[in-house]
């Protein structure tokens, strides 16, 4: 959200609390009339009245800001509100008393919390003391009590607006995050995409090249394998973008064997179980295509075995080559795997096989959950 934005919604607020607390207004309906009827002079009349403007315009300033989520509270209005409450209250008599009221009020919503009952309580013993000198202390007793239920009724107004506002915050930062992890698993998505497939391009390319003046049907025949995995590649990418792509064991071999193959890499691998659960097989998937990826870019290997264990509640896969055992141990690749398989609650271990090539575990709950995210759809 802009500063903009902010500054617009916290000016809309702040009108709402204000138009909330206008309401409470109606009590200076006594101080008005008293101005108004009661023998004065003029001065004071028009000292009282211009006292009277400043305390409102104080008292709506004070709560206006306060429920404005970041501000400070008013402080100068919160003096300005304390002071010329008392003052009126004290010099003009039991008709001004209920200023006593807005007091409570404003010191509620603007105080630490620790301080709040001291002023509140001061503003009811001032307001009982004004009724008392003027002896209308038991005719008008109800001006100190809504001192007190003044000051209850706006800590709950108080705690819940705060508890509102956390919320929202709450609710933004999940947002914020639910983005981050969707352009995380687009990032990886794509990662494994595209480094598959163009490494199998690049491969059967090159390979091309080196038969053109040899072999040119084998040649034409490879550079034909070569559109195949580009034009699969553009579709698996514009599968990726829409969020609906899908990736299966049983394909993720078949492209290894021929990727392979180009490489002059001889794989051994299991016919793919056919009753795994779906996002265990997808994830599997990925595992085949990001080991065959680190062979052909890493390892020099002349062969890559893939066995695959499924047990009762557990799947174990592992794809291991006689290379040179440095298949990018700590690259992103591996790392988005890790989190594909962890998401499914299984465990991902990569590492030297015996001394040379490179080995790759993954064990995966048969029971995982379906987790759209670790399989990178929707």
């Amino acid at each position: 959200m802009s500063a903009a934005s902010v500054q617009r919604v916290d000016g809309r607020i702040r009108w709402r609390t204000i138009g909330w607390s206008a309401p409470w207004l109606l009590f200076q309906l006594f101080p008005i009339v008293d101005l108004v009827v009661t023998p004065r002079p003029m001065v004071v009349r028009i000292v009282a009245a211009v006292a009277l403007a400043v305390f409102t315009v104080a008292y709506l300033d004070a709560v206006g800001r306060v429920f404005t989520r970041g501000r400070d509270p008013a402080w100068r209005s919160l003096i300005v509100v304390a002071v010329l409450g008392v003052a009126l209250a004290v010099w003009l008599g039991t008709s001004w008393a209920g200023l006593l009221i807005y007091v409570s009020a404003a010191v509620t919503v603007s105080l630490p919390q620790r301080w709040v009952w001291p002023a509140v309580l001061g503003a009811t013993a001032v307001c009982t003391a004004v009724l008392a000198a003027d002896g209308l202390l038991g005719e008008v007793f109800i001006l100190p009590v809504m001192c007190v239920l003044t000051s209850f009724a706006l800590q709950g107004t108080r705690h819940l607006v705060s508890v509102n506002a956390d919320l929202v915050e709450a609710r933004d930062e999940l947002a914020r995050n639910a983005v981050a992890q969707e352009r995380l698993r687009f990032a990886r998505d794509l990662h494994d995409l595209l480094g598959h497939s163009l490494s199998l391009i690049a491969l059967k390319s090159e390979l091309a090249g080196r038969l053109a003046e040899i072999d040119p049907a084998r040649a034409r025949a490879e550079m034909a394998d070569v559109e195949s995995a580009a034009r699969r590649a553009l579709a698996e990418v514009r599968d990726a973008v829409s969020g609906y792509r899908e990736v299966s064991l049983a394909q993720a071999l078949a492209e290894a064997r021929s990727a392979l193959s180009a490489a002059g890499i001889s794989l051994r691998a299991p016919a793919p179980a056919g009753s795994l659960p779906a996002a265990v097989d997808a994830v599997l998937g990925w595992v085949v295509r990001e080991a065959t990826t680190n062979v052909l870019r890493h390892s020099g290997a002349s062969t890559v075995t893939v066995t695959l264990e499924t047990g009762a509640d557990v799947v174990t896969l592992v794809v291991s080559d006689d290379g040179r055992g440095s298949a990018a141990a700590g690259g992103a690749g591996l790392a988005g795997l890790a989190e594909r398989v962890e998401a499914l609650g299984g465990r991902l271990t990569a590492g030297s096989s015996g001394g040379s090539g490179f080995r790759l575990t993954v064990a995966v709950p048969t029971t995982a959950p379906v987790s759209q995210e670790s399989v990178g759809s929707r």
